[in-house]
């Protein structure tokens, strides 16, 4: 297709694109985590709604359909990076002996958590989310992947083990860690009103 066949573009949703560009870019940096990669997803993401601006139905708002093209987007720079290379399980020890310490023998916790008060309340404060990208950037590569593959993009696991190359199991484990180090990290600069 020619910038010549290309449906009229309004100035309204060239604005409204442009000012979705950090967000776009700050939600596949999380995901990716290489500046390059995301810059080409949000890229193709923008493409691709002003390539075919006609298929914006107005079911949803514009920022939840440019948001749901730049998830399939990830999906597709994912799947190809791992048919390029495996993936790796290096500092898996570190992880367990961290993992290991906050449990006593019987499987049970020495510290129980904080009470965090009424979640839904939280959730509504953006600074919240703020916080929680942070504490998803502190997240090991591979750990943060498997998370926002499951819980953002919403994955399921057999997906995301023929994306990543692990096993079912390995990915549980991994899912595990995450959701353990999202809490103690959420604990401290959220919950314990500790701001990062």
């Amino acid at each position: 297709m020619t910038a010549l066949d290309l449906p009229p573009i309004t100035p309204t949703l060239h604005r409204q694109l442009e000012s979705m560009r950090p967000m776009l870019l700050r939600f596949a940096l999380l995901q990716l985590r290489d500046n390059g990669l995301a810059e080409d997803a949000v890229q193709d993401a923008l493409l691709a709604v002003l390539e075919k601006p006609e298929r914006f139905a107005g079911q949803s708002s514009l920022r939840t359909y440019v948001t749901g093209i730049l998830k399939h987007k990830i999906v597709d720079v994912l799947r190809k990076a791992t048919r390029e290379r495996r993936f790796d399980g290096e500092g898996e020890q570190a992880e367990d002996d961290v993992i290991d310490a906050l449990f006593r023998a019987d499987g049970h916790t020495y510290d129980a958590p904080r009470n965090w008060g009424d979640p839904d309340a939280a959730l509504e404060q953006k600074d919240f989310f703020r916080v929680l990208e942070l504490c998803l950037e502190r997240l090991p590569e591979q750990t943060a992947r498997v998370f926002l593959m499951r819980e953002w993009l919403e994955m399921d696991t057999e997906e995301i083990c023929a994306a990543l190359g692990c096993t079912a199991s390995n990915a549980w484990v991994i899912l595990y860690r995450a959701r353990i180090r999202l809490r103690e990290c959420l604990d401290l600069n959220w919950f314990g009103m500790r701001r990062v």
